[in-house]
């Protein structure tokens, strides 16, 4: 239901927070407006008593599986959002949109792009005047389609994204890789929405964007956080995760967040939950959004690092499948020495799932255990259950991860090692057809492993396809890769033949020993797109 919003107006020369006061929830104006968000409906924020007309309207656009609430109503840790309240203060009219998202479930930006598109020409007619975009997470990737792909940008002057996936969440990877096909087909936490943020999908999307004629019409600006949000939730496991990959929000990697024809306004220390409230990011945009036009300074990055350039010293290991009813499921997991911190995070299908974790000396954690922490996963893999262990400097050796079920279901599990990381990937998508797509792994430190003793595999779901054994049909592709001969520590292989288009996941795991007999294992998942030369927008 649409909630009441809060808010003081007073008169200060910078921008006005939003106190204790009543302020009316936006109206409908187009669309079957009623206790649910229905696409398609839009609605106007109550023109403030300070209202000024030389600043241009805002609409905000929300993120993955978000509805137009998500700009007053509750965040998922921070109370309410104040960012309608604080608008409201500071004079500016506002309106806010019901994208395919609302109806529960994740759309593409195509789909989004297209109904966004209709929306802003019906508010530019409303207001008389082009307006300016705040939008949050995958609403900055269905605003830029709007305005690029849909051909919107005359009714939009400036487009602000906080925490934006531009280059797309190593998260929406992990969804659709290989270990996680047992779980997302039970939770069917699958959607288009999740699937375009793969980052092979999205380096697909960048090609055919930052090439458009129609990317220069408007002003771009970008913003990124760097918190994992509080601890314990299921924000801060992600960020754990993503860690790998460089710092992060908790889904969203900061080289993935500034715009090759944007300019970066800031990264903060906010999660990706916060980053879109008033209270944080409206005082860092306000002075961006009082004139609709572009101005001289409104292109470059910001100094964002391209990815690749921000790698933590973090890896993982991933696994996953079924749980039959009543039965122990037993997992081993290598730890070598070195680690800060290990976070095993097991996800299932329910809460009341039994788990449990023993250390190579046998001690046993649970529950009860001070480690111990759960929570709900709500944005990629939403509705998993999440049942975490945080480990000190864990101890070297075979760590086994215990679960059991009350009924018939599925878990993934992600382990994530905090500490010096070991090797360096590399996959040459751009050699996708007949020839197959080249894989390398190479190890540091090659005089520390013993590469007669490693096996590193990698599996691909192909488009369409689930992951895992319950969602193929038919064996997966499955490539080897091979010591070379003439270069130490160093694995080549090659997935077969690719032609048919769409998002291809890799999961590579890589399992050996160390030359003194300690076992090691990783997991490294990477996506590509195959496009279809007929048809731009073709996903699968």
């Amino acid at each position: 239901m649409l909630l009441a919003v809060v808010l003081c107006v007073s008169v200060l020369a910078g921008p006005v927070s939003a106190q204790e006061k009543a302020v009316p929830v936006p109206r409908s104006v187009a669309g079957d407006a009623g206790a649910e968000a229905v696409p398609g409906t839009w609605y106007v924020g109550e023109t403030p008593p300070n209202v000024d007309y030389s600043k241009p309207p805002i609409v905000f656009v929300q993120g993955l599986r978000g509805s137009a609430e998500s700009w007053w109503g509750e965040t998922s840790y921070h109370g309410p959002n104040d960012m309608y309240a604080t608008a409201y203060a500071n004079g500016y009219r506002t309106a806010f949109v019901e994208l395919y998202d609302s109806g529960g479930e994740g759309a593409s930006m195509w789909d989004n792009g297209r109904l966004l598109a209709d929306l802003l020409t019906q508010i530019r007619q409303f207001f008389g005047e082009p307006v300016n975009i705040v939008s949050h997470s995958k609403g900055g990737i269905d605003s830029q389609a709007a305005l690029v792909h849909y051909g919107a940008w005359p009714h939009v002057g400036k487009v602000i994204t906080l925490g934006s996936p531009h280059r797309g969440s190593h998260l929406a990877d992990l969804a659709y890789s290989w270990w996680a096909g047992w779980l997302a087909d039970l939770l069917g936490a699958r959607d288009e929405g999740t699937e375009v943020l793969q980052t092979g999908y999205m380096e697909y999307f960048r090609s055919i964007t930052d090439s458009h004629e129609n990317v220069g019409k408007n002003a771009y600006y970008t913003a990124a956080g760097t918190s994992w949000g509080p601890f314990p939730s299921a924000l801060w496991t992600g960020g754990a995760y993503l860690s790998t990959y460089g710092e992060n929000d908790g889904l969203v990697n900061v080289w993935s967040t500034p715009l090759p024809n944007g300019h970066h306004l800031f990264t903060e220390n906010f999660d990706h939950d916060n980053i879109r409230m008033g209270s944080t990011a409206f005082p860092r945009i306000e002075s961006t959004l009082r004139t609709a036009s572009k101005k001289a300074g409104d292109i470059g990055s910001g100094g964002i690092p391209a990815m690749g350039e921000q790698r933590n010293q973090n890896e993982s290991v991933v696994r996953g499948g079924s749980l039959a009813a009543g039965t122990r499921v037993e997992q081993t997991i290598a730890v070598e020495g070195g680690r800060d911190e290990a976070v095993f995070q097991i996800m299932t299908h329910r809460s009341d799932v039994e788990t449990a974790l023993v250390s190579p000396g046998g001690r046993i954690y649970t529950p009860r255990s001070a480690e111990y922490f759960a929570g709900e996963e709500k944005e990629i893999l939403k509705g998993a259950q999440i049942h975490a262990y945080r480990i000190s400097r864990p101890e070297t050796g075979e760590w086994k991860v215990r679960m059991t079920s009350p009924d018939d279901g599925a878990y993934l599990l992600v382990v994530s090692f905090i500490g010096e990381n070991t090797m360096e990937v590399q996959m040459d998508s751009s050699r996708a057809g007949k020839s197959g797509v080249p894989i390398q792994v190479r190890l540091k430190k090659p005089r520390l492993w013993n590469a007669k003793d490693f096996d590193v595999r990698a599996r691909v779901v192909e488009p369409g396809a689930k992951g895992g054994p319950s969602g193929a049909a038919t064996k997966p592709q499955e490539a080897l890769l091979h010591p070379d001969a003439k270069d130490a520590g160093v694995f080549k292989g090659k997935i077969p033949s690719v032609t048919h288009p769409g998002i291809y996941n890799v999961t590579i795991d890589i399992r050996g020993k160390s030359r003194d007999g300690v076992d090691f294992e990783r997991t490294v998942i990477r996506s590509f797109f195959v496009a279809d030369g007929n048809d731009l927008k073709r996903i699968r």
